[in-house]
This record gives C-alpha cells, structure tokens and sequence, in this order.
C-alpha cells in the first residue's frame, strides 16, 4: 500500500508539472504568435492571439493547432481608392486546423470565420457628404448614417430647396448587404424632398452607396453584414488562411 501511494504521489506531482510546462508553452507560443502577426500584417499595436485545446505540447508534436483565436482592434483595411483606408473597430476570427511549418515560420488554417465591427463615422467615408444637385434648385447630402433597428441603416440627408435648408433631416431607412468585397447600402424606399417625389436615379445617388473592404488579414473575406447599435457587424469567412509567412 505504501508503494502504491508514493506511486500515486508521483503520477500526480509529474502530472502537475506537465500541466504548468503544457501552459507555459502555449503562453509563451500566443505571444509569439502575436508578435509575428503583427510584423506580418504591420499593424498598429500587438493582437490578442489564444491558442485553445490541451495539451498544447502534443498538437505542437503532431504540427497541428485545432482552434486558434486571434483579436485585433483598429485594424486598416483597404478601401480599394488609391490608398485610401478604413478602419475595422474590431476584428475577430477563429481558426480551425492551423497547420505550421517546421520551423514555425509560417501557418495556415483550414478554415476561419468571425466578425468585424465598422463604425458609423468610418462608413461615412463612402457617402455623397457634400450637397448635389437632385433636381432643379433642390442639393441634397448625407449628415449622419445610425442603427434604423431590424437589421436595418438609417441614413440621415440635409435638403435645401432654392436656398432655403428643409427644417428636419430626411431619414431613410436602407438594406445593408455584402456584395464582392463591398458594403452595398441600398434605400428601401424613395423620400419626398419639399413636397416632391424625385428621379429615382437623381435621389438613388445620394441615398444608395458602397464601400469596399478588402485586403482583410490571410485572405479573409466579407460574408454577411447587418447594422447594429455602434456600425454595422460584418460576419468574416475564409479558407486556407495565411497568418504568418
């Protein structure tokens, strides 16, 4: 019976020791991971990286991560004009099957979804926000982009009619969807502007607009977009996504 429990106290005390070498591995491989993401995608400050699953040391062995979590805020994302950025408030995506090479230098995942937050201000970049003419003495511009509830965007324009500026703001409420790698906003229905229902195409170009976001980290893509309280909530999707090499 002595002989078991010391045997017993051995397993346990090995046990403990490879828990806290497994956990210290996998703190220590997250900032690394963290590090060179951020050298590779050359961003603005160090990503929240987390590497799930246990043991880590024996997906290390096998070269092979099952599921990666990476974070990052205020990421810049083109906006396919000249140079022209957008600013991605957060962007969130987990990795499945993250395969790596043998000198840790580079790893891609097999798949990869998760969400992107842009805020209103930054979706304001893609709007008519200077007056334009819609009809005979009747401009028109976007002031103000807000959460129009069920999954929809209201889009706020100031009129002035003859020179005179219509008291209230029109509001429309639009569909918001993704498209390629654009954010299509598009009106649900057409505003009277100074007792006058106007071209269809005039008011289109004031109230309808898009905006590209491209060049997401490895490869990943837009999938679907819905407005929400702060910007609009963009669900990302990839395959065979690079982070590192």
């Amino acid at each position: 019976m002595r002989a078991l429990r010391i045997l017993l106290i051995v397993v346990v005390i090995l046990g403990g020791l490879f828990v806290i070498a497994d956990r210290v591995a996998v703190n220590f491989a997250e900032d690394e991971a963290a590090d060179k993401l951020r050298s590779t995608e050359n961003l603005a400050s160090t990503p929240d990286v987390s590497i799930n699953g246990f043991p880590f040391l024996t997906q290390v062995a096998g070269g092979s991560l099952d599921d990666v979590e990476v974070g990052i805020d205020d990421y810049e994302a083109s906006t396919g004009k000249g140079g022209e950025k957008i600013r991605i408030a957060e962007l969130r995506a987990h990795m499945k099957g993250v395969e790596f090479s043998g000198d840790y230098s580079s790893a891609t995942a097999a798949t990869a979804t998760g969400t992107a937050t842009v805020g209103y201000d930054e979706l304001m970049k893609a709007t008519k926000s200077q007056p334009t003419e819609i009809a005979p003495g009747i401009d028109a511009k976007v002031i103000g982009l807000s959460d129009g509830g069920n999954g929809k965007i209201k889009v706020s324009l100031r009129a002035t009619v003859l020179g005179v500026e219509v008291p209230e703001p029109v509001e429309v409420l639009s569909s918001v969807k993704v498209k390629d790698d654009d954010v299509e906003v598009v009106a649900d229905g057409l505003p009277e502007i100074g007792g006058k229902q106007l071209a269809e195409s005039r008011i289109r170009a004031i109230t309808d607009f898009q905006q590209t976001i491209d060049e997401l980290p490895g490869g990943i893509e837009l999938d679907k977009v819905e407005a929400a309280k702060d910007g609009v909530e963009i669900t990302v999707k990839g395959s065979n996504v690079k982070l590192a090499g």
